[in-house]
């Protein structure tokens, strides 16, 4: 993992600590965070936020600054986003996609 993508997974981190049922593990080649079994957000090895909006919530997040489509290999994944790294440099900027991204795992069933 990239220096910017751990720096990044630190921020993350931290933002979550105080927030019960949040774990994290390796995935994509990074790491993931989770709410009671349920992926929250992720930080891609090239240091850019995966971020877990849901379909519901997916074009208006494509609108935002610095986001485009999650793909993987030459598949979309409906519901994800890719954030770049730049929109994240400010707390502001993270807060309010790690907020954006842990209102939607909320609404999901623990697993």
């Amino acid at each position: 993992m990239s220096h910017a993508a751990e720096a990044l997974s630190d921020r993350v981190r931290e933002r979550l600590a105080p927030v019960p049922g949040v774990t994290e593990q390796k995935m994509f080649g990074g790491h993931a965070f989770m709410l009671d079994g349920n992926m929250i957000c992720g930080i891609m090895k090239n240091g850019a936020l995966l971020a877990r909006v849901g379909k519901d919530g997916y074009e208006a997040a494509l609108a935002l600054p610095g986001c485009q489509p999650m793909t993987m290999g030459t598949k979309t994944m409906s519901g994800f986003v890719e954030v770049d790294g730049d929109v994240l440099d400010t707390e502001m900027g993270l807060a309010q996609w790690v907020d954006r991204c842990m209102a939607f795992a909320a609404t999901l069933p623990p697993k």
